[in-house]
């Protein structure tokens, strides 16, 4: 097809995929002519993931590079592609030295020994005794996020996004005075493990590693707000049972 088609098929715009051609992000065609080429259907499967990786996943034409690069070079480390995805590795040639709030994991199964004891400065009844001095809020969250990551054995990399988020969280909980710490985490951290695996058991690591990518993508990336959607038609069901008598407001009674 020429350029013109892979536009209609792909809705990216020209001038974008010459962008992306240039910066050897999109394979050359197949040369018809002086300034003509032909493209096929791997063009158009490079071209939505490089939409959905930028558009869709947030990465930077950097990071995005990576991955193409790696899928090109028959990167077979399915590992590393997933850790430029997830935002935990980043593109080569970006800031490499930890963030200034980066904290160690601790080993597998291990509590953490750099960071403070979360219980520290607490009440009997769990509270943060706003009296009690120490680390601040932002600091006590990262120790309880580093005990819930040791209590599950996860081995998980220092620049994980994902460490952080939980961090703010469960501090943000403290400071409403939840009665909430890391522990309270652990059933929804072990369904989550389990979806981990359901996602990882999908990508076997057999296909081309376009394919892969690919998949890879739809699993970490795209099903999340599809996770979340269904979360929520699960709550609105039990509160129905436990709280509404046991039909959704608006619903025909039988």
């Amino acid at each position: 097809m020429k350029v013109s088609e892979l536009s209609r098929r792909t809705g990216v715009q020209v001038p974008l995929i010459k962008y992306y051609l240039r910066e050897g992000m999109l394979p050359p065609g197949r040369a018809t002519a002086a300034n003509q080429a032909d493209y096929g259907e791997d063009h158009v499967r490079r071209l939505r993931l490089i939409r959905t990786l930028i558009g869709t996943r947030g990465l930077s034409a950097g990071a995005t590079k990576e991955i193409l690069d790696a899928i090109t070079a028959g990167e077979e480390d399915l590992h590393q592609v997933l850790g430029i995805v997830l935002g935990v590795r980043p593109a080569k040639g970006a800031e490499s030295a930890p963030a200034k709030d980066a904290e160690p994991v601790p080993e597998k199964g291990a509590e953490s020994v750099s960071a403070p004891d979360p219980d520290e400065g607490r009440d009997s009844d769990g509270r943060r005794d706003p009296g009690a001095g120490g680390s601040d809020a932002a600091t006590e969250g990262l120790a309880e996020a580093h005990s819930l990551i040791g209590a599950m054995g996860w081995d998980v990399s220092p620049g994980n996004p994902a460490t952080r988020t939980v961090a703010e969280v469960l501090a943000a909980l403290d400071h409403l005075g939840a009665g909430t710490d890391w522990r309270s985490l652990l059933p929804y951290a072990r369904l989550a493990d389990d979806m981990a695996e359901l996602d990882l058991r999908q990508l076997d690591g057999r296909g081309d590693p376009l394919a892969q990518a690919e998949r890879a993508v739809l699993v970490t990336v795209l099903l999340e707000p599809a996770l979340l959607a269904l979360r929520r038609l699960a709550q609105e069901d039990k509160s129905s049972r436990l709280f509404g008598g046991g039909h959704a407001d608006g619903a025909d009674e039988a």
